[in-house]
Formats: structure tokens, sequence, C-alpha cells
């Protein structure tokens, strides 16, 4: 279970370190500004260069704050960049200069392949920030998972379970999690990371979703009331238990259930082998 707490601990340093230290919506103009500042600079380095030398291609100068911005600041920022280098090349550096008309009909197409090339580059560089961004998540996400498949199947208690599930969904997810263990449609068990109580109307919901065999969404139809999604986990030999996580409804993941199903299965595994040992730790001896 320590690797998994310690998992966990780094996670939430990690996302702590990357909170912005201003509101969302400042942090969204200071990535423009950003841009914006990046594309300045390309200006004044084109505008330097072409007052003493002369070279072809300088336009491709405005392409650098493109890509540093698509990989960096997002896609906003980036096609930002892009169309501000076209404006900025056209305004500084075609003739008549300091004025947005163009005289040479070269110098159109000029511009426009500048501004093509930027918005192409801007999705391209954004892109790959993307797919690095979903990969780094798929290796934290399999790390979790192979840490806590080796930790709870070396815990000896259902508590010590229960504890170490709860830590990986909370390293999974990030968001408040539970697990109950139910045995003849009562929870006997409830343990909860975050700072969400259960409420009757989702404990209702749990038990719901454990006697159907189906996935219970929060906030849909006929669990209006409920914050939680709830998976359950059926055990042959009787110990069953329900796994819930309260999604944040604005940041809920697309598919959960891929990881969830993966806890669940292992979870299931681990209760059935638990509930066997605790019978023949109490069998009579003959």
């Amino acid at each position: 279970m320590t690797d998994v707490e310690s998992k966990l601990r780094q996670d939430m340093t990690a996302a702590s370190d990357a909170a912005p230290l201003f509101g969302p919506a400042t942090s969204e103009l200071m990535r423009y500004l950003a841009s914006i500042a990046m594309t300045a600079a390309a200006t004044v380095v084109a505008v330097g260069v072409d007052t003493r030398v002369s070279i072809p291609n300088l336009s491709l100068v405005f392409v650098i704050p493109v890509i540093v911005a698509g990989l960096s600041l997002g896609l906003g920022p980036s096609l930002c960049s892009a169309i501000l280098g076209a404006l900025a090349f056209n305004f500084f550096l075609t003739e008549p200069r300091y004025s947005l008309a163009v005289d040479d009909a070269s110098n159109i197409w000029a511009i426009g392949l500048l501004l093509v090339v930027g918005l192409i580059v801007s999705g391209v560089a954004f892109t790959s920030r993307q797919r690095a961004t979903e990969a780094a998540l798929l290796r934290r996400q399999t790390t979790v998972l192979q840490g806590y498949s080796r930790d709870v199947v070396a815990a000896d208690n259902t508590k010590a379970i229960v504890s170490t599930t709860l830590q990986a969904l909370a390293a999974l997810f990030q968001v408040p999690a539970v697990v109950m263990l139910v045995r003849d449609g009562t929870v006997v068990s409830l343990e909860r990371t975050g700072d969400m109580e259960p409420q009757d109307a989702e404990l209702e919901a749990a038990r719901s979703s454990l006697a159907t065999g189906t996935v219970a969404r929060g906030g849909v139809y006929p669990n209006l009331a409920s914050r939680f999604d709830f998976w359950p986990v059926e055990s042959p030999e009787g110990q069953n238990a329900v796994i819930g996580l309260a999604f944040d409804p604005d940041e809920r993941p697309a598919a959960p259930d891929t990881l969830v199903n993966i806890v669940v299965r292992v979870l299931a595994l681990v209760l059935d082998r638990q509930h066997e040992r605790a019978g023949r730790d109490v069998r009579p001896a003959s």
C-alpha cells in the first residue's frame, strides 16, 4: 500500500504545483499575452535582421512562436500567434511599410502562405502536445494500477484492502471516492476519501447498483439526487462491495469505466480470497 500512497502524494503535489497562481480567466489571459509577447519578439528580430541583411523567407521567423505556443500554451494562443504573425509580416516587412495595404501580388501570396503554414503548424503542435499529455496520463494510470494490484493482493485484512482501493481510486481520478461493503442488502462498512459524505439517496443508489449489477450514474434518472457514480463489485462468495466516485459534472472523464472495471475485478478477486481465508480461520479443527 506504501507505493500507492506514495504515488498519490506525488500526483497531489504535481496537481498543486500545476495549479495556476490566478483564477482560470486570468490564466487564460496570461497565455494569450505570452503568445502576443512571443510574436512581438519575433517581429523585433525580423525587422532588425531585415534592416541589415536581405534574407529570403524571413517570414518563417513568425512560425517559431506558433510552434512554441502550440506546444506549451494551447491551441487558442497558437492560432493567435499565427494570425498576428501574418499581420506583423504584412505591416512591417512588405511594401508599403507600416500599412496593411499590399502593392505587390507576390507579397499577398507570401502573407497568405505564412498564415496557412501558421495555422497548420499550430494544429500539428497542439495535437503533438495532446498526445504527449495523453501518453503521460496513460503511464501514470498504468503505474497506479500495477502498484494497486501488487499491494491489494499483499493486504492481509479487509480494512487494508478497502484502504488500498481508495488510495488507488484517488490517484487515478483525484475525486472523492467511496468503497462500501454490502452484505444481504445492508451496508456493513463504508470508507471514503475526500470531503463528500454519501447521503441516504446515494446509499440507496449504491444498493440498487449492486442489486441490478449495473453502473448507477449520478444525476441521471433514477438517481437524480446522487452525486456519485456507483459500480457494483460482485463476489461469488457473497462478500460484495460498491465503488463510488463523485465526478465534477463539468470535468467528468470520457470513459472512466475502463479503469474502474479493472479495479472492480481485482477487488472482487481479493475480497473472495479474503472471505475464504476468514472461513478457514474460523473453521473448527477436526
